[in-house]
């Protein structure tokens, strides 16, 4: 009786995992898809207020989303906007509360173990921002300096790494939050501000005076930023690909690219200024989800 049970238990545990496997079908019985979204990740997806999300992912899975309503032959079909942040979004994914989440998460090998990216739409490039007079144009001129960044974020191993690396001495000055790292750098109590490029031009296109500003140096680290899926849901990772990689292959991908990160952008109307990376067109003319360690073995 107790192995019945036990049996039973397991059978209900399997056909709950395979109802959240199969994405496809989950949206077309219930009409409806979620989509994670993130409040600040800069022009990746952001929120608008009263429940309105926008960016270049968040885009980008809208139009994913019409093309699999299509392709199931679905009158309608409701999103539902399911904010997520850092801590919770891979469990969201994996319970089912969120069929597609549309951040700024990096794919790495970690994260691959859990869940399933579609291929990559956009390369972040850790880089430098200082002030268009300070005459700093790479990390060696960093010797002796202030330098600003984010707590709790890994650009701080990247600048231990290249402190040890090429032996320049700099003190780091850490700021709550991005906005509160370039009050320090605004202010001149730090010299640079280290971070992910897009949220150093968000930062400086929102600035007082941003022909203050400008993006320097070397590229510090390349990371594939993905939109992240289920695990093991090779017909839904199928339909979110298909449908991106006929964005790529159109040039849509890059008019929606210049939408959000050249032309100006709500709510304050203002311009990112963030031409598309190399790296980032390289992603899109080859199509691919590698993670970010094999961006790291080049």
């Amino acid at each position: 009786m107790k192995m019945s049970l036990f049996a039973a238990a397991v059978a209900a545990l399997l056909a709950t995992g395979l109802a959240q496997a199969d994405t496809l079908g989950k949206i077309k019985e219930s009409g409806t898809a979620s989509m994670g979204v993130r409040e600040s990740s800069g022009a990746l997806s952001y929120t608008l207020g009263d429940g309105k999300y926008a960016g270049f992912h968040v885009e980008i899975c809208q139009r994913v989303l019409a093309d699999i309503q299509k392709k199931l032959g679905l009158a309608k079909m409701e999103i539902k906007y399911q904010p997520v942040t850092s801590q919770n979004r891979i469990p969201l994914v994996q319970n089912g509360t969120v069929d597609i989440e549309c951040g700024s998460t990096t794919n790495n090998a970690t994260r691959q173990k859990d869940v399933s990216f579609a291929v990559t739409t956009y390369v972040e490039e850790v880089r430098i921002a200082v002030k268009a007079n300070s005459g700093i144009t790479s990390i060696a001129q960093l010797n002796g300096k202030n330098v600003a960044t984010t707590t709790g974020t890994t650009s701080v191993q990247l600048l231990r790494k290249h402190e040890r690396a090429n032996g320049v001495d700099f003190k780091e000055v850490f700021g709550k939050d991005h906005a509160d790292s370039f009050l320090l750098l605004e202010s001149g109590r730090a010299d640079a501000f280290v971070m992910d490029g897009q949220i150093l031009a968000g930062n400086i296109a929102k600035s007082k005076n941003p022909a203050d500003y400008k993006i320097v140096g070397e590229v510090l680290s390349v990371e594939p930023i993905a939109i992240m899926l289920r695990k093991d849901d090779p017909a839904f990772k199928k339909a979110v690909d298909d449908s991106i990689e006929a964005m790529m292959k159109s040039g849509e991908i890059a008019k929606l690219y210049d939408k959000w990160f050249v032309r100006p952008i709500p709510p304050a109307n203002t311009p990112v200024g963030l031409p598309a990376s190399e790296a980032t067109k390289y992603a899109w003319a080859h199509p691919n989800d590698k993670p970010v360690e094999d961006y790291a073995k080049k």
